[in-house]
């Protein structure tokens, strides 16, 4: 790899010519800006009746006086005014000519600036290598060498020639921006530790850590021994062993599919160490209230994603959930439902999860599975991702999540995790989050209501009347709130009618990374080679999942970490 060692030496001060000091007749005769030409730092060019400098090497790069940080500097109007003719020489001059400096015998930096030739065009500015020094034109000449005798002034002394000037130099190392050297494609190379202590800064604030503590898990290992009544098993799957035992699972939900097993809800349960947990705040005495009602939040929404809504049954609707492990209707028959007709799409979703295929080569399907009917790939992707540390296991096989302790690990996922700028239902329910001013006036505000505006709010909620789907979530939601002794105040809203969608100025914060477009003249071409918070949209990478900062930075600026 080539590696910045050393510091390129500058041109000597009198090529660095006061700009402001030109005249109007010696603006205008700069030569007309090519699109196809190579410009380096220092040259002028004609752009629309403007005249602009370069910053640094370009090519391609129209000029634009709207964009004051760009690669061309704006000078100001070119003078349209015909310069006077050149004058007949002094027949006897006598100037005061600079004295030359020693002769360097040889030019030993050859390609910097192109060798005076004899029977060339050279107009004002044109700067000519002779004999070991630079040279600039101050006016159209032909047939006169820099060191003629005759000279009439028209070659301007700069200095002695120096090695060139590499149009993308390899950058110094900057503690500033991390880089600290460049490839032999031109790319550059960053500091990892730069990079881990950047996502670092942007993420060191209350709102991350109380997200990152909320959605922590542990390894499968630990969630593969979970077991009923063991007393190995973690400390929140114990205080929900003490609210549900077996019996009452089997009573709340009697019409279950088998593959909902009472291990499998306490193996999903444990699997996520910030859900049912003990809070080490003023609400450690509250932590089984929150609990309960956590738990009767879920249930509610999970009965009416998969209850069997049978007004013939035994059961009250509420004791219907849990009816269908793999969405009404849907099968891996080819004639059966889809739910991939996206991974055909060549974006970045199909890049970050790729779909997975069967053995014949079709595309497996992503129907809605598990207690949250996950669905879609983009779905099953960052679920997988989130439980395996691997995109591809349940892209691949996208029935594990109706076969395992995934088909209710799936529900809590989506029970504590944040979707800005949607809170996530857990704060919602343990108060962490608070509405800003801009939630109150749009009905935004802690209560069962809110939680079904961040699972179906664009479907169910925002019109002035209760549809029946949120009517449904509402009735069981009052039917598991008491049986598992959980009150509701009189004031709590319940319902979403009117409920205004989530926007920029709810009280949340940024869940993704985002390619920072902004301008740093100090780094290479300007560019910012940042990656910044955002929470209004979704991308790739996440501030939540450590290093995905660093894949940001990578996917825009294609830096090599090092």
């Amino acid at each position: 790899m080539k590696r910045s060692g050393f510091s390129r030496k500058k041109l000597v001060q009198g090529l660095l010519l006061p700009g402001l000091l030109f005249s109007a007749s010696a603006l205008a005769s700069y030569p007309q800006y090519n699109t196809e030409s190579v410009y380096t730092g220092g040259e002028y060019v004609v752009f629309e009746g403007h005249i602009y400098k370069a910053r640094w090497w370009t090519q391609g790069d129209t000029p634009d006086k709207s964009e004051p940080y760009g690669v061309w500097e704006y000078i100001g109007p070119k003078d349209d005014t015909d310069p006077e003719p050149d004058p007949e020489p002094d027949p006897e001059p006598d100037p005061e000519p600079e004295p030359d400096p020693e002769p360097i015998p040889g030019d030993p930096y050859p390609g910097q600036w192109p060798e005076y030739k004899e029977g060339s065009v050279y107009t004002a500015g044109d700067k000519v290598r002779h004999e070991g020094k630079v040279y600039e034109a101050q006016w159209w000449t032909k047939n006169e060498a820099p060191d003629s005798d005759a000279s009439t002034g028209v070659w301007k002394y700069l200095g002695e020639a120096e090695p060139p000037t590499d149009p993308n130099p390899i950058p110094e190392p900057n503690p500033g921006n991390g880089i600290i050297g460049q490839n032999p494609d031109g790319s550059y190379i960053m500091s990892k530790s730069f990079l881990d202590g950047r996502e670092a800064e942007l993420t060191d604030s209350p709102e991350f850590r109380e997200a990152l503590a909320s959605i922590a898990t542990r390894d499968n290992t630990t969630v593969e021994a979970i077991s009923p009544g063991a007393a190995s098993n973690p400390d929140n799957v114990k205080r929900v062993e003490a609210l549900i035992s077996p019996a009452k699972w089997d009573t709340l939900f009697p019409e279950r599919n088998a593959a909902y097993t009472y291990t499998n809800f306490l193996k999903a349960v444990g699997k996520f160490k910030g859900f049912c947990a003990t809070y080490s705040d003023n609400r450690a005495t509250q932590s089984n209230d929150i609990c309960a009602k956590s738990l009767a939040v879920m249930f509610a929404h999970f009965t009416q994603e998969t209850g069997a809504h049978n007004p013939y049954s035994p059961n009250p609707e509420w004791k219907q959930g849990l009816f269908f492990v793999r969405e009404s209707g849907c099968s891996s028959d080819a004639s059966s439902c889809g739910y991939n007709s996206e991974c055909d799409a060549d974006n970045w979703q199909t890049e970050v999860w790729p779909c997975g295929t069967d053995d014949g080569g079709q595309y497996v399907k992503y129907f809605g599975r598990g207690a949250k009917q996950l669905s879609y790939h983009y779905n099953y992707g960052p679920f997988s991702d989130f439980i395996f540390n691997d995109v591809t296991v349940l892209l691949n096989d996208p029935d594990r999540v109706a076969e395992s302790w995934l088909n209710l690990a799936s529900a809590v996922f989506f029970f504590v995790y944040p979707q800005p700028p949607k809170p996530s239902m857990l704060h919602v329910i343990d108060g962490t989050w608070q509405p800003s001013p801009s939630d109150i006036s749009e009905k935004r505000v802690p209560g069962f209501g809110v939680t079904t505006m961040i699972i179906n709010g664009g479907i169910e909620c925002t019109q002035d009347t209760e549809k029946p789907q949120s009517v449904n979530r509402i009735k069981y939601y009052r039917g598991h709130a008491e049986a598992l002794d959980v009150p509701i105040p009189a004031d709590e809203q319940l319902g979403c009618a009117g409920i205004k969608a989530f926007n920029a100025d709810s009280a949340s914060f940024g869940l993704y990374w985002e390619n920072d477009w902004g301008y740093n003249k100090d780094n290479p071409g300007g560019k910012s080679f940042a990656c910044k918070v955002i929470s209004n949209y979704q991308t790739a990478h996440s501030t939540l999942k450590k290093g995905d900062y660093t894949k940001c930075v990578q996917k825009y600026y294609g830096v090599t970490v090092e």
